[in-house]
């Protein structure tokens, strides 16, 4: 399966040239998104506005995406993860943006990977229970017309789980 997630290229992802500042308030916003101008310039010993601009230049080329809270599944009833992987029946261009369509429209769906091998999408499933999993599987994917192979591997714990890409 080939670019079947790359329908089109966004403008604001071109990569940017970062120097030690930019990947040092990268990294402090990963640690903790909610500190402030202030607080990171501190940080940087570097004045407010300068670390305000740097911020901004890194949304607009696309580098920052989002501020985001990470929740724990368990402490809002969504214990179970399961990792998902699906390979399709039918491979153009077509079915598959159908089936990238449909399953990202599911939210269960936390992730959704384009992979090699002997499947083509990995996705990253949480729900309250297997029960819960169950009714997903049989009237959300079940009802998909592309899957030809589906196998689920249930997580038993996380040893590692980070949303950090800037070490």
């Amino acid at each position: 399966m080939n670019n079947l997630g790359n329908t089109k290229k966004d403008n604001a992802t071109e990569n940017i040239a970062l120097d030690e500042k930019d990947i040092a308030i990268l990294q402090l916003l990963e640690e903790d998104a909610k500190m402030t101008i202030r607080d990171l310039a501190a940080k940087l010993n570097l004045s407010a506005t300068p670390v305000y601009e740097r911020i901004r230049k890194m949304e607009q080329a696309g580098v920052i995406r989002q501020y985001a809270a990470i929740v724990d599944p368990s402490k809002i009833d969504k214990a179970l993860t399961v990792l998902c992987y699906i390979s399709l029946k039918e491979h153009g261009k077509k079915a598959g943006t159908k089936f990238i369509k449909e399953i990202t429209s599911f939210p269960e769906v936390m992730e959704c990977l384009n992979i090699s091998g002997q499947f083509d999408f990995m996705l990253k499933v949480q729900v309250k229970d297997m029960l819960a999993y169950h009714e997903f599987n049989v009237n959300k994917l079940g009802e998909l017309d592309n899957i030809r192979h589906m196998e689920s591997v249930f997580v038993m714990s996380v040893i590692k789980a980070t949303h950090r890409v800037v070490y």
